[in-house]
Order: structure tokens, then sequence, then C-alpha cells
């Protein structure tokens, strides 16, 4: 079912691990791709992506932009501001996608907030075009509506992406939150060319805890091979990241982090 060729593996999955940490493991293990955080990279995103390619790493994506909506509209601003940048750095550092993590209400009214998403974007999608960096809007599990992001379905990110080319606008989709969904096929199947990235995890059960309770494929109860199977008939041939947010997990070495990663995805994935 799988080999490493397109395995990606997200900075995050190795905590507080310094990205040369983190591309000496991917090395050590034939994990040919790598997903950076815009923290790890913004000193020198032309030197970072210099240093990735001599060292013979792809970059699946940055993560991440978006956090759109806000209580005024200087701050907005602001954060469309931070966005613009964030689409300078991805091109900088060498990859064509941009993680969008949308941003809660700042308020209660998560309609409103919604709107502000898709209002942020339309601010910044010209220049992502002009810079060759597609906007990969990532709808996150409903659990995080309240502090993270008000785009919690494929439905509500399809809908927003359809509003803009489909070579600028799109979809992460990350198996830890969209695999409960009743409608997750069709909207995969909706979304298409519009799929960007895929990203892959597991849900343990009992989940030990919201934000840092991913688990390795493998440990919990998601589909990940029928997900795979349905981007993959949705068009979808690039990396597949792995994203684990895991404290015990992050307590081992980047390295043993980085053999269990390779290990489950071909076993797994």
């Amino acid at each position: 079912m799988a080999d490493l060729e397109r395995l990606s593996f997200n900075q995050m999955t190795a905590g507080k691990a310094s990205l040369r940490e983190v591309m000496n493991a991917c090395l050590q293990s034939g994990i040919q791709w790598i997903g950076p955080w815009r923290h790890a990279i913004a000193e020198n995103p032309v030197q970072w992506g210099r240093d990735l390619r001599e060292a013979g790493l792809r970059v699946s994506s940055l993560c991440r932009g978006g956090m759109f909506p806000a209580a005024t509209s200087e701050e907005r601003r602001k954060r469309i501001d931070d966005n613009l940048r964030a689409i300078d750095e991805a091109a900088a550092l060498g990859t064509d996608l941009l993680v969008l993590v949308n941003g809660p209400a700042p308020g209660r009214d998560i309609q409103g907030a919604r709107q502000m998403v898709a209002d942020g974007i339309g601010a910044v999608v010209s220049h992502a075009e002009k810079c060759g960096v597609r906007l990969g809007i990532e709808p996150l599990h409903p659990m995080f509506a309240a502090d993270r992001s008000v785009i919690v379905t494929m439905d509500q990110a399809n809908s927003i992406a359809e509003s803009f080319s489909p070579g600028t606008v799109g979809l992460v989709i990350d198996v830890y939150h969209v695999w409960w969904d009743p409608r997750v096929y069709d909207e995969i199947s909706r979304a298409g060319e519009r799929i960007f990235g895929f990203h892959v995890s597991d849900w343990i059960v009992p989940l030990p805890d919201t934000l840092m309770g991913r688990g390795l494929m493998g440990d919990g109860v998601i589909e990940i091979q029928r997900l795979r199977r349905a981007v993959e008939q949705a068009g979808y041939k690039g990396p597949i990241e792995v994203e684990i947010f895991n404290e015990r997990l992050w307590s081992q070495s980047v390295s043993e982090i980085a053999t269990q990663v390779a290990e489950r995805f071909l076993k797994v994935v």
C-alpha cells in the first residue's frame, strides 16, 4: 500500500526538536519530504530552503497561516499582513503550499468569524497567486471551534475554497480532524483537484488529550487506508504528511520518532 517516497515528516511530530535535528533524522530514516513550521524558518527562509534542498529534502508545506478572525478591523489587518508574510516565507522556502488554520471567533458570532476567514483569504489570494503559493484551508475537528478554528467541516472548507481559483485555494485534509464526518467521502470527492495536502495520525480511545493526544498510525480507530484511497481517487498524488502532537512521543529522541513514523507509514498508511 505504501512506500516512503511520499512520506513527509511534519516538524511538530518531533515537538520542540530543532529543524536541523528533524532534517538529520529524516535523512537517516529515508524520509524525503519535510513540513517545517514558520517559527523555525522565519529568520531566514531562503537559507533554510537552500539547506533543505542541498540535503536532498523536499518541502511539502509550511504551517501555518490563517487565524483571520479578530475583534477589530485593525487587528484583522495585522493578521492579513502576517499571512502576506507567510506567503513570502513559503515562496522563499521553496514550497508551493501554505496551510491555513483559520482561528476562533473573537466573540460569540461564529458565523461572522467564518465570513472573516473568507474575507481574509480574499485579501491575500492575489499575492499568493503572484508568488506561486497555494492556500490550503485545513478544517479542524469541531472540538477546536472555540479556540483554534471556526472552520470545522469539509463542507465549510469546500464552500469557501469554491469562491476562488482551484489552482490557488483548496483544502488540506487531516484525518484526525475529518474521520468522524458522515459526509467525509462525499466532500473528498467534491474537493477533487482542490485537495492540496493530506495529513495522517490516529485517534486514540480514550483520547488522552484533545490537542496533545494524537497517536501513531495504527494506534487508534481511523480508517486511514480508506481515506487515503479516497483522496487518491479524487486525484491527489502528493506527499502524505505525518503530523502528531503527543508529548509521550516527543519524550523520545528525534531519530527514534522518525524511525517509528517510517515503520508505521509502511505498515498502516
